[in-house]
């Protein structure tokens, strides 16, 4: 009998019977013949078609319509991932705002935060810790100027060219949103109409030298007071002004000016320095003139003072002893009158003239006079001539 003959099961058995419509999808044989067929893994055709048939019962397969328990998952699902979008994350630097259907709702702080999803409520994250910088008049360099921006008038009526820049923060995230259009382009506005007011109130010489400082700080105190009326939410940290100069076309016109003004104050620092110098010396001069009035004056009042007393006291000593006072006023006449002279006494006991003196004894003393010594005999003459006693020479 031939192998193959479906009347003899064979030694494995006769083959499954039924009808074919109640099997699916019937195992194939080779179409080789039979034999022994050998051992394979899973067959996922099989299982995926157990899969298809589950989901088929479950969604209304053989027309029983669409199962509760199926609609009940995929809403559960579906409504699980949109709750969970409502999870956000506030970084350090940022201040969230939330809108519930476009109004202004809360400001949450950073950290792990929940809202209502869309379309309920909208998170806007806002950076309020960073610093943002916008330049007025151009970048700095002649090629980036905009004269539209840098030319402004000064209040003596001269035009300069000034760029500058304006460094600012977000103060509050709220307002910074919904208080402006275009938040750069309001502060940018703000800080040239601040910057051309505090110009136009100051003149051209103090721009240029010492008043930048002063007037950064009043820009950056009108910007911030009009920002503030506006409801801005922006704080202005500072205001630079990164270069002053004049019109290219008006250079050389105010490079003269310039020279002029300083030799002008030149003139007048050395006209000062002379004046100072001479006004001076001539204090010092009326001071030391005063000064010398007033010891001279204080030097009468006692010298008369003591006179006076002197006086009084010899008065008093002469009501006592009237001989001895008139002795002792002459011998004192005598000392101060014959103190600086050239007076040479000559004893007369045993002198014969002529009488011949050194010419050193005739000469002025600037001191005080030396003491009288003793005459030397002078030497005898071949001729006697007549003796002078007690006489002075």
């Amino acid at each position: 009998m031939p192998w193959n003959d479906n009347a003899n099961p064979g030694p494995w058995g006769s083959p499954p019977t039924g009808d074919d419509n109640d099997r699916k999808d019937p195992p194939k044989r080779p179409a080789g013949g039979g034999g022994p067929r050998r051992p394979s893994g899973p067959d996922l055709n099989l299982g995926f078609d157990r899969l298809r048939r589950q989901l088929g019962d479950m969604f209304g397969g053989g027309g029983r319509g669409v199962q509760p328990g199926a609609l009940a998952a995929i809403g559960g699902a579906v409504f699980a991932i949109w709750a969970l979008s409502g999870l956000y994350v506030v970084q350090p630097n940022e201040q969230a705002v939330v809108t519930t259907f476009g109004a202004y709702s809360r400001s949450e702080a950073p950290g792990l935060r929940y809202h209502l999803p869309s379309p309920f409520e909208h998170v806007d994250k806002v950076p309020v810790t960073s610093l943002n910088r916008l330049d007025v008049g151009g970048g700095g360099t002649s090629d980036s100027d905009v004269p539209q921006e840098s030319l402004m008038l000064t209040s003596d009526e001269n035009i300069i060219d000034l760029n500058f820049s304006v460094t600012w923060r977000i103060a509050d995230a709220s307002l910074y949103l919904f208080a402006t259009r275009n938040p750069e382009e309001a502060v940018k506005a703000v800080a040239e109409s601040a910057m051309r007011e505090v110009i136009g109130k100051t003149p051209l010489d103090l721009i240029l030298t010492t008043g930048r400082g002063q007037a950064q700080l009043q820009t950056a105190e009108l910007m911030q007071k009009t920002l503030d009326a506006w409801g801005a939410g922006i704080s202005v940290v500072e205001v630079q002004i990164r270069t002053v100069n004049p019109p290219q076309e008006a250079v050389a016109a105010f490079r003269d000016v310039q020279s002029a003004e300083q030799d002008r104050d030149s003139a007048v620092n050395e006209a000062n320095s002379y004046r100072n110098r001479v006004v001076n010396e001539a204090k010092g001069d009326a001071a030391k003139i005063v000064q010398s009035a007033r010891g001279y004056k204080e030097q009468s009042v006692r010298t008369a003072t003591g006179d006076a007393a002197r006086f009084n006291s010899i008065y008093n000593e002469y009501k006592r002893s009237p001989q001895a006072t008139r002795d002792r006023l002459y011998l004192e006449t005598m000392e101060r009158v014959l103190q600086h002279s050239n007076k040479v006494v000559i004893s007369g006991k045993g002198v014969t003239a002529p009488v011949i003196l050194p010419p050193d004894i005739f000469r002025p003393r600037s001191g005080p006079a030396a003491p009288l010594a003793p005459p030397t005999p002078p030497p005898v003459a071949a001729q006697p001539q007549a003796q002078t006693q007690g006489g002075e020479k």
